[in-house]
């Protein structure tokens, strides 16, 4: 498992155990699901650390964030609005451009299956991205003599 860190000398994946281990009501064992099934579908997933606390899965750009909330545990994925979800796992953030979440809440099940489905292909749009320097640059003018 693949960790790094923005802001602390500890590996992201300590950190994130420290966060599901602090969550002693049932939001820790559904991070730690959600965590387990991210890992299943992309096996090179790195965990990072970031924004003052939150967990973060990337593979070629970030896949989700995991947030904790008193009522919900949230999966946000950045370019979710790009991303198939023929299971409607989708069921927070859906009016924005770009992102898309699952919010889930006490007692909620998540499909292992179509939830693998979307880390899957969020890693395949991640790998589908041009590179950089790759992108198209703006011409320049010669300059007249």
């Amino acid at each position: 498992m693949a960790s790094t860190t923005t802001a602390s000398p500890q590996p992201a994946s300590t950190l994130i155990d420290q966060r599901i281990a602090d969550l002693a009501d049932w939001r820790g064992p559904v991070l730690a699901r959600m965590r387990a099934l991210i890992h299943e579908a992309a096996p090179g997933v790195v965990e990072e650390w970031k924004w003052m606390g939150t967990p973060v899965w990337s593979l070629g750009g970030i896949l989700c964030t995991g947030e904790s909330y008193r009522a919900a545990v949230k999966l946000t994925f950045l370019k979710g609005a790009s991303l198939p979800d023929p299971a409607r796992l989708f069921n927070a953030s859906l009016d924005g451009n770009a992102r898309r979440a699952i919010d889930i809440h006490e007692g909620d099940v998540v499909d292992a299956q179509a939830f693998k489905s979307l880390i899957r292909a969020a890693v395949a749009l991640n790998a589908a991205k041009p590179a950089r320097s790759a992108a198209k640059k703006p011409a320049t003018r010669a300059k007249a003599a």
